[in-house]
């Protein structure tokens, strides 16, 4: 009878550890590309433009504790290239052909460390990263912000970052026999929603 009760209070226990642990490891997340959006926003010296991206592809490891995100263990992130479109076809053209596409045909992200999350709220936090950036065949390690809203099942990152396209060696397309110019700079904004 003993051994009995011993058994469940073990069984218990372990079903108790084993739940615990469940609630604190890391869950598997994907992109939802039909949800998410990202743009490229860039000027030039007749009017500013926007690229914006129709395939791209990701996923995150993160660590929720009641609800609330505690930790992310792996965040990847790639846009193809070619589907950057801004709605005219010369620009396309320009902006593939600088981005060398034909050799580098994905821009991704790949997450190195995770500096700090800051919450705000059980379901909204500030979280700073960085990670290394492939563009056109460089690759660099940059510095990320982006704010992670959790919504049941679906983690939502939204932010964006500067960057020079020289710094990755591209130099910024012209077109019209260079009477038109782009900036060097260019503002990458992004809402990429996560789901497990």
């Amino acid at each position: 009878m003993r051994t009995k009760k011993n058994f469940w209070l073990v069984l218990g226990s372990f079903l108790v550890m084993a739940f615990t642990g469940q609630t604190m490891m890391a869950q598997s997340y994907n992109v939802d590309s039909k949800a998410s959006d990202l743009k490229v926003l860039g000027t030039s010296n007749i009017h500013d433009w926007e690229m914006k991206a129709e395939s791209f592809q990701g996923s995150m490891k993160a660590q929720l504790e009641d609800g609330q995100l505690v930790q992310i263990e792996g965040l990847q992130f790639a846009v193809v290239a070619e589907s950057l479109k801004s709605g005219k076809g010369g620009m396309d053209k320009n902006a593939y052909k600088a981005l060398g596409t034909d050799d580098h045909q994905r821009i991704t992200f790949q997450l190195q460390d995770v500096k700090n999350i800051d919450c705000t709220s059980t379901t909204n936090c500030k979280v700073t990263t960085t990670g290394y950036m492939t563009i056109a065949g460089t690759k660099k390690l940059v510095d990320l912000v982006f704010d992670a809203k959790v919504s049941g099942n679906k983690i939502t990152l939204s932010g964006d970052k500067k960057i020079k396209m020289t710094e990755f060696n591209v130099d910024p397309p012209t077109a019209m026999f260079g009477t038109i110019t782009t900036g060097d700079e260019v503002n990458i904004k992004f809402q990429s929603v996560f789901t497990n």
